[in-house]
């Protein structure tokens, strides 16, 4: 068979279609598994992060190629999300449109087959998920390029909702439009933040063209619709969802450039042993109280990989501080430090313990 076409392509049809009966098999016990959370407890959250990452971890352990391993990650997610749908569906709130690099990150935890819903601000992702017409919210938390999201922040102060996971989402601009030839561009639209990460590429290569700002990089990819001599610095998704023409990829200054979203839900996810937690406090207006509540984290061997402060807005020059550690509030060593940097805090919320992004 070694030199015949014909019987390799027979072959690959073969086990195509005995990957689809497995699939079908994997689906029945997906199916049964949901019926027995739910007689469990019937407001469990169906999506597990942790028995998700233990499958891949596995998977790409065991795996001696030629199959890239990079590719049995998006594979089984959409698998994965493909059998989640089965169970039930998977409402999950984001901040719209469509097409965005939220929507983007989304779709890499959730997968396609998830049923997404975008509203128009981050204070309504919240809303949708307190409210329960969402099982989780997507929100954007800070970028490489310009840094936290404060709005996302302050929405914690007075929320319940606790962070179930985190997302690393690469932000890669594409100059589009509708016909995908670059004399016929008179206009560059997009959302101010896009813009000010390709300022650069701009000013070199499109220094005359007059640039403005629109509310989302989507709603500048509707533009091209509507005017063919617009171009839009959007995303891949937006090139694919509203039938762009790419003109030039990955136009932003800065190659590294990464957003972070956070996963909001009701309910905590379970550990998983490669797990983050986020703590909100305000300390007490001392000399060396910041010291003083840092030192804890130390002591006891944790690291810490933020720490963000922001206005209480309750009291001039009082602050509160978001910080995330390594480890899950459930360890020890986590625990006892938060015991200990409760006592010097004049408030302390643990806003969850999540699976860290992989």
């Amino acid at each position: 068979m070694s030199g015949d076409l014909s019987e390799h392509r027979k072959e690959i049809d073969r086990i195509d279609d005995e990957i689809l009966r497995l699939l079908n098999v994997r689906s029945k016990s997906v199916i049964e598994i949901g019926r027995l959370k739910k007689q469990q407890d019937a407001d469990a959250n169906l999506h597990t992060p942790a028995r998700e990452a233990a499958i891949i971890e596995r998977l790409v352990a065991q795996n001696t190629g030629p199959f890239p391993s990079e590719g049995i990650r998006p594979v089984y997610r959409e698998i994965m999300s493909a059998s989640l749908s089965l169970e039930g569906p998977q409402k999950v709130a984001y901040l719209g449109p469509r097409a965005t690099f939220t929507h983007m990150a989304c779709m890499q935890k959730f997968g396609s087959s998830a049923q997404y819903i975008p509203v128009h601000s981050i204070k309504e992702v919240f809303s949708e998920v307190e409210r329960g017409r969402a099982n989780f919210g997507v929100v954007p938390i800070e970028n490489t390029t310009e840094g936290v999201v404060n709005h996302t922040l302050d929405m914690f102060i007075d929320s319940n909702l606790l962070i179930y996971g985190e997302v690393l989402q690469e932000v890669s601009h594409h100059l589009l439009s509708k016909s995908g030839v670059p004399e016929e561009i008179k206009k560059i639209s997009s959302h101010p933040h896009a813009i000010a990460q390709c300022r650069n590429w701009l000013e070199t290569h499109m220094p005359h063209v007059p640039v403005s700002e629109v509310a989302s990089t989507a709603r500048a990819a509707e533009l091209c619709l509507e005017d063919a001599s617009v171009a839009a610095i959007a995303s891949q998704l937006a090139a694919e969802l509203y039938g762009l023409k790419v003109i030039k990829s990955r136009i932003e200054d800065n190659l590294n450039n990464f957003t972070r979203f956070l996963v909001l839900s009701q309910k905590a996810p379970e550990r998983t042993g490669k797990d983050k937690t986020s703590l909100m406090l305000s300390i007490k207006d001392k000399v060396g109280a910041l010291y003083d509540l840092l030192r804890p984290f130390a002591s006891h061997g944790l690291s810490m990989t933020k720490i963000e402060s922001r206005p209480s807005r309750r009291k001039a020059w009082e602050y509160i501080f978001f910080v995330d550690i390594e480890g899950h509030i459930e360890e020890d060593r986590v625990k006892k430090a938060v015991e200990d940097i409760t006592g010097r805090c004049l408030f302390m919320k643990v806003l969850g313990s999540y699976p860290a992004h992989s």
